[in-house]
């Protein structure tokens, strides 16, 4: 599979986990993310890495029972030192409606391992 395809799909079975059961390693959640990491959210707010980072250590185990589903991806662009990728991803928690996005994420390359430099979320009504 490709490399990225991977890191994406790995990337959110990381975060699912995080989120929902507050498992796993946030030091090793955070190192997928550049130092640069930019993000666009679904309300429009911009986030960076630090804000990530507070975003993560703030809602570990907040959402119990969160299933994310991640398919549909798509190569928009690749070249020697990343790629962009994109993608729909499905958000369940029980008891509430799914939530749908489609998200394009720009990679780097570093050391030969994918790191997200760039999230943009759209929200799919």
């Amino acid at each position: 599979m490709n490399p990225y395809f991977t890191e994406v799909l790995q990337a959110h079975v990381a975060i699912e986990a995080w989120l929902g059961k507050g498992d796993g390693d946030i030091n090793a959640l955070l190192a997928r993310f550049s130092p640069d990491y930019s993000m666009i959210t679904l309300t429009g707010a911009a986030l960076n890495h630090a804000q990530l980072s507070e975003f993560f250590l703030a809602q570990r185990g907040a959402r119990p029972g969160l299933d994310i589903i991640v398919d549909e991806m798509r190569l928009l662009a690749e070249w020697p030192e990343g790629a962009v990728v994109r993608y729909r991803e499905r958000q369940r928690l029980p008891g509430l409606t799914q939530t749908t996005r489609w998200s394009t994420a720009l990679f780097t390359l570093q050391a030969g391992l994918p790191l997200w430099r760039h999230l943009h979320e759209t929200l799919q009504s």
